[in-house]
């Protein structure tokens, strides 16, 4: 659903004629629906079951992603989005919380491969977008296929959901977050700013600044997206070999210094590739931080999951009017000097995602 929508935002944007700082604060309507989700979740997996939370979560993306490209003004786009963000902060806790209660069955961290997968969802979106774009379908009729696509997955995965014990296992569940994880909040907040500057601004940047095709502006997410799904995929093994804190220290370095290069280059083969080096290097820092939220002792899962990531999403709150805003003045791509800057400051808190592993 997510690759699918960011490579349509050029035209949906052209469609309403909005300049990028509008683009941006409309955008930033899905991040705010998803940090209003994001703290009650863990309630509704304690009343709800974390199943239904997901099932409900999935169906509110599905039913919501059609009607994005049908807003026909501002306030009705922004309206669509905010929907569309409730649902996705719904569904990005619960189904965290049931990859750690599935991870808590094995005796070796599996969070950065269900990451990846989430990873390769975003590829086919993308890759699926370009080829439908570049056929001159329009977003309408595609995001309607993808959807009804996505309702049948949806109902078939979903009868082999597990209870997520950790939900109702008599620890709080709306607790003030523990000292313990601001760091790894603050770490979240970094990278997802990092991560949703390359979904919602790759493809703008690539066909409105750089002139690309809308085809070739869509391979911008995609690129990104393989190279995380590639890295989460080994994310697993690398983190039993050289520990989460240097792979998140190390990875955050390289995603830096590629989107430094890509934007000191200024063409579009030196922006795939710097997509492709943020995807890379942020792959594995946002799964271990839930993981480790996951495991903070005193707390159920789904609150500390959820609570590093509302500060994550704050990152995406943040970051798409910010960018717009700089962009509408300076250019977009000094906007975009802001993701290699927080990308430096993620290896700096490399350290707060130290936890005890499965």
């Amino acid at each position: 659903m997510l690759g699918s929508w960011v490579a349509r935002i050029p035209a949906v944007q052209n469609s309403l004629r909005l300049d990028d700082a509008q683009l941006g604060i409309s955008l930033l309507s899905t991040s705010v629906g998803a940090i209003l989700a994001m703290p009650a979740t863990g309630w509704l997996i304690r009343e709800w079951g974390n199943p239904l939370v997901i099932r409900i979560a999935a169906t509110v993306l599905c039913v919501s992603l059609p009607l994005l490209p049908l807003a026909p003004t501002m306030p009705l786009l922004m309206v669509s989005l905010l929907i569309f963000g409730i649902g996705f902060g719904l569904l990005d806790v619960s189904m965290n919380v049931q990859a750690v209660t599935v991870e808590e069955g094995y005796t070796r961290p599996i969070m950065s491969t269900f990451h990846g997968v989430f990873s390769i969802g975003g590829l086919l979106g993308a890759a699926i977008a370009g080829v439908v774009a570049g056929a001159g379908i329009a977003p309408f009729v595609h995001l309607l296929g993808v959807a009804v696509v996505l309702l049948v997955l949806i109902s078939v995965a979903s009868a082999f959901l597990l209870e997520a014990g950790s939900a109702d296992d008599g620890a709080p569940v709306f607790a003030v977050p523990p000292r313990a994880l601001a760091g790894l909040g603050l770490l979240s907040f970094c990278v997802l700013f990092g991560e949703g500057a390359v979904a919602d601004w790759s493809a703008v940047y690539l066909e409105n600044v750089l002139g690309s095709t809308a085809a070739v502006a869509a391979a911008g997410y995609a690129a990104s997206s393989l190279a995380m799904a590639s890295m989460r995929f080994a994310g697993d093994t690398l983190t039993r070999s050289f520990g989460p804190v240097r792979l998140v220290r190390v990875g955050s370095l390289v995603a830096g210094l590629g989107m430094t290069a890509a934007l000191v280059i200024g063409t579009v083969p030196a922006a795939l590739v710097g997509f492709a080096a943020v995807g890379a290097g942020l792959a594995v820092s946002f799964p271990i931080a839930l993981g480790a939220g996951g495991r903070t002792p005193g707390m159920a899962s789904g609150t500390a999951i959820g609570a590093v990531a509302t500060a994550g999403y704050a990152g995406l709150l943040v970051g798409p009017p910010l960018i717009g805003f700089i962009s509408d003045r300076a250019g977009l791509r000094s906007g975009l000097v802001l993701v290699a800057v927080l990308c430096f400051v993620t290896a700096q808190l490399a350290e707060t995602v130290r936890r005890e592993q499965p």
